[in-house]
């Protein structure tokens, strides 16, 4: 049992961070430097979740000390603001490019 919650832990904390970067981008609106920041702001809810885990549930995350979870809480939120790129790049059109990228 101890191995599943091993897997689970990037993957949880991916989802906690792209819904917590997803309501604070609602709460901001359409802010341009909020949105360059949105990997940085990622990453550090990633590793305060990676520490979180490591001292309230240390049996679900994956790290025998707290440089590890802070490195897998880091990645995890990474993880989560390229999910976002994902699934906004399939929701183009394809034949839609106007040239413009969005962060």
């Amino acid at each position: 049992m101890e191995q599943y919650l091993n897997l689970i832990s990037v993957p949880a904390i991916a989802a906690v961070v792209y819904w917590v970067i997803n309501i604070i981008k609602h709460a901001v609106g359409e802010n341009e430097k909020f949105k360059r920041c949105i990997p940085l702001i990622a990453t550090a809810l990633g590793i305060v979740c990676g520490i979180i885990c490591f001292y309230a549930l240390p049996s679900i995350i994956p790290a025998p000390n707290i440089v590890v979870a802070i490195v897998i809480g880091g990645a995890s939120g990474l993880t989560a603001t390229g999910t976002n790129q994902i699934i906004k790049q399939l929701g183009k059109k394809d034949g839609k490019d106007d040239g413009k990228t969005d962060n």
